[in-house]
């Protein structure tokens, strides 16, 4: 009896070992442990259409493109340059109203090896929705639901939108917009002129919102590499300036102000 109560003990501490190796591993993936809080410069929700105007080769150049990006040595030293030098991305795909799924779970990106180890979980990650539509707002609804799901606290939530269509499913992009806007949280859109050369203009005026907000438009697919790769530096540099140094400096510049009048 007392060498099966030691040989199940010696059984349970081998499996707390395991788990315990395989929590470090996730967490230096860039995964979060469970119970952990994480403060970040930036919450990013990476939205990609996948609606039935995306064909498998659109598809993969747009893929190409993010995982270019988080291997790209820019966006590195944008991320390091944050007051916490580090933010939280994950990515989902979208189309219709109610098909939409996370591809890519939460990550917390500090170094080159989590920002490459990202890259690679984009790269490997297959199509997982045909057609049923262009729901931005779906797209949008969805990725407010993400932020209930991240250990990470971000000074700045952000949803980045990509497509290459207006919202033609669901309710009215509008809405979806103002109440994400209202929760504190900015979309930012990456639209694609393939198919209609004025999308930029529909994404400024009915996707986009909340503080900081921009589009930054790819001309075609084959664009959408160098595209993404600038919207995503300018959405980490604007949650990176050092809060201190900056208000420092525009403190004295009032100052030197109200001297002068």
């Amino acid at each position: 009896m007392a060498h099966w109560v030691l040989a199940r003990w010696v059984g349970q501490l081998r499996r707390l070992a395991l788990l315990g190796v395989l929590s470090a591993g996730f967490a230096s993936a860039g995964g979060y442990c469970a119970g952990a809080q994480s403060g970040v410069d930036l919450e990013l929700v990476l939205a990609v259409d996948v609606s039935g105007s995306v064909s498998e080769a659109r598809f993969e150049l747009q893929k190409r493109g993010y995982v270019a990006a988080f291997r790209n040595p820019r966006l590195l030293q944008a991320i390091q340059s944050g007051s916490q030098q580090r933010i939280a991305v994950t990515m989902l795909q979208w189309t219709g109203p109610v098909l939409q799924v996370q591809v890519v779970p939460w990550r917390l990106i500090s170094t080159e090896a989590s920002m490459h180890a990202l890259a690679d979980a984009i790269e490997a990650v297959p199509r997982q929705l045909f057609g049923g539509g262009t729901s931005i707002s779906g797209a949008i609804d969805y990725a407010m639901s993400l932020f209930t799901v991240t250990e990470a606290k971000g000074a700045r939530r952000v949803i980045d939108i990509s497509g290459d269509g207006s919202n033609n499913r669901g309710r009215p992009v509008t809405e979806a917009r103002d109440d994400a806007v209202k929760a504190g949280v900015s979309i930012n859109g990456l639209p694609i002129l393939a198919l209609d050369p004025e999308l930029d203009q529909y994404y400024l005026h009915n996707v986009i919102g909340g503080p900081g907000a921009f589009v930054v438009a790819a001309a075609s697919y084959e664009t959408f590499a160098d595209a993404i790769l600038k919207k995503l530096v300018t959405e980490v540099a604007l949650a990176a300036p050092r809060p201190f140094k900056r208000s420092a400096k525009l403190m004295a510049r009032r100052l030197r102000t109200q001297a002068a009048l």
